[in-house]
């Protein structure tokens, strides 16, 4: 709880260990709070100056995604269309703002009382500096995009291939992919396209779209936002 009494989020990031990263985590940042609030959490303060960097953001009140579905079931039809439209929106703001999320998954959209929520975003990309120095991955498997597993160059596309797995998640309970072994996961992600009959007609088409193997097939998150409004 911050000293005013609001309640916040802050998240400690324990791999920042070297002024290279913390610099890039700065940056990142800075470009975060240039994305608009809608459908995301504001970031509110970031440190990067003590034992460990932090920052903080808006709390919301309310489960993620991935809780929701695991305790309600998938969502309905109606539901699942106006997901798909908020969250598509948040992706077009944070790309708008020149960042990419990386990591979008049904844990990183918080369903508030006023709507879903992107949490998260630009954080995935300020660790880069790590991945560099570790040989850590960045993203969560079932998630990922195939720019991301074979470590091509990953930019907004990525992140539209993660929201249409994450629409899958939504509409089925389980990722489009799978979620068994990690080699599994991998070798469906590059070779195989999932059954989409479960979507709403509505919503095939463009969650196909997105699901292209090669990012430069994939339509941008406002394009997608805009094929749910028609």
């Amino acid at each position: 709880m911050a000293p005013n009494g609001v309640r916040v989020a802050v998240k400690v990031l324990h791999d920042l260990v070297d002024n290279t990263a913390r610099a890039r985590f700065a940056r990142e940042v800075e470009a975060a709070r240039r994305v608009a609030t809608f459908s995301t959490a504001r970031v509110l303060d970031v440190n990067i100056g003590g034992p460990h960097a932090y920052i903080v953001s808006e709390y919301v009140e309310g489960p993620s995604l991935e809780q929701l579905v695991r305790r309600h079931g998938p969502r309905d039809e109606d539901s699942l269309t106006r997901l798909a439209l908020s969250t598509s929106g948040a992706l077009a703001a944070i790309h708008k703002a020149g960042v990419v999320h990386r990591d979008f998954k049904p844990s990183n959209v918080l369903i508030g009382p006023d709507g879903p929520r992107v949490i998260d975003f630009g954080i995935a990309r300020a660790l880069d500096q790590v991945t560099v120095t570790t040989g850590k991955m960045i993203g969560t498997p079932p998630y990922m995009s195939p720019e991301q597993l074979t470590g091509e160059a990953v930019g907004p596309a990525s992140d539209v291939f993660s929201w249409a797995v994450t629409m899958m998640f939504a509409a089925t309970g389980r990722p489009a992919f799978g979620e068994d072994t990690v080699p599994a996961v991998f070798n469906r992600v590059l070779n195989f396209h999932p059954d989409l009959s479960p979507l709403p007609p509505a919503l095939r088409g463009v969650v196909g779209a997105c699901l292209s193997k090669r990012a430069a097939d994939r339509p941008s998150a406002s394009d997608v936002m805009l094929a749910i409004v028609r």
